[in-house]
């Protein structure tokens, strides 16, 4: 009898102590999208990005994007960062190439139920970091306060200057978001969420993108949110032109400083889109800089 089998198995939830913290990585879902180039180095000749793909060994016509929440347990409170894809695709017919998201499933896998949140912080308004705020209309998270950055709020609901391919996102951010306004905190660069946890600008990706440094007993790790979308192409050439970027020149020179900052200050980086558990470093290589996963140093 031949062997039946079984079809792909992957982790999708990374839990470790970080100092007087505990963190939780956990994949909400992922896409294999087409085509690396023109979405990344549209600015670039094909054939650059084509030998940076060989020279990583990564296919150029396919790769996998996963969308990676971030939880951190201060002791005291519980803090969300970001919400996934959510019900999107099955509530809005022009989202259909987006995954259903599994967060609060996930969530539930990883110790937490949706009543556990206290602060849902959102890095920015694009829709695979809102759409998993509600469902059905209702809150996923009843309890909890949210964060905004002040500037990314400010843009998506005063709708000026919003490119064409971002008006049905522009939409999404004031039907889900608009209504949380009310208990929901506006936070600039330098302010703190909860101790420990700290705004930076991180603008480029969207107007006001916010990354947020974490530390706790000496420990630090920068949670850069959507600075970089992939783990070759924004990081090994972040000068390159990312198509999803609102506003590119913005987004390059952020990208290049806190590449800087991580590969300066030997930071641990969680990324929303790096490979999971998304979580690495950043070494500085010949003209640039590399990811280096983590393998065992948070599990020690």
């Amino acid at each position: 009898m031949p062997a039946s089998m079984q079809g792909e198995l992957q982790p999708f939830i990374y839990r470790f102590q970080f100092g007087g913290f505990e963190v939780a990585n956990i994949m909400d879902s992922k896409v294999v999208r087409e085509g690396l180039h023109p979405s990344f180095g549209a600015d670039q000749p094909v054939e650059a990005a084509s030998e940076l793909t060989r020279a990583n060994h990564i296919d150029a016509s396919r790769y996998e994007h996963p969308f990676i929440p971030t939880v951190v347990n201060t002791g005291t409170q519980v803090v969300l960062f970001d919400t996934g894809n959510g019900a999107l695709r099955r509530e809005h017919a022009q989202l259909h190439r987006m995954p259903d998201g599994h967060l609060a499933e996930r969530l539930a896998q990883a110790g937490y139920k949706p009543e556990d949140i206290d602060v849902v912080v959102l890095t920015h308004g694009h829709p695979d970091h809102i759409g998993g705020l509600t469902e059905g209309g209702k809150l996923v998270f009843p309890n909890a306060r949210y964060v905004f950055g002040a500037a990314e709020y400010d843009f998506w609901t005063r709708g000026e200057n919003v490119r064409e391919a971002r008006k049905f996102n522009r939409e999404l951010f004031v039907k889900i978001c608009g209504p949380l306004a009310g208990r929901a905190a506006f936070l600039k660069p330098g302010d703190d969420v909860v101790p420990g946890i700290r705004a930076m600008d991180a603008a480029g990706h969207s107007p006001g993108l916010m990354a947020y440094h974490i530390e706790s007993e000496g420990k630090r790790l920068l949670i850069w949110a959507d600075t970089c979308i992939h783990y070759v192409m924004a990081i090994q050439r972040p000068e390159w032109h990312v198509e999803v970027d609102d506003d590119k020149d913005k987004a390059v020179a952020t990208r290049k400083r806190m590449l800087d900052l991580a590969a300066t200050d030997r930071l641990f980086v969680s990324g929303f889109h790096m490979p999971f558990p998304g979580i690495g470093y950043v070494e500085r290589s010949a003209g640039g800089y590399r990811w280096v996963p983590v393998s065992y140093q948070l599990n020690l």
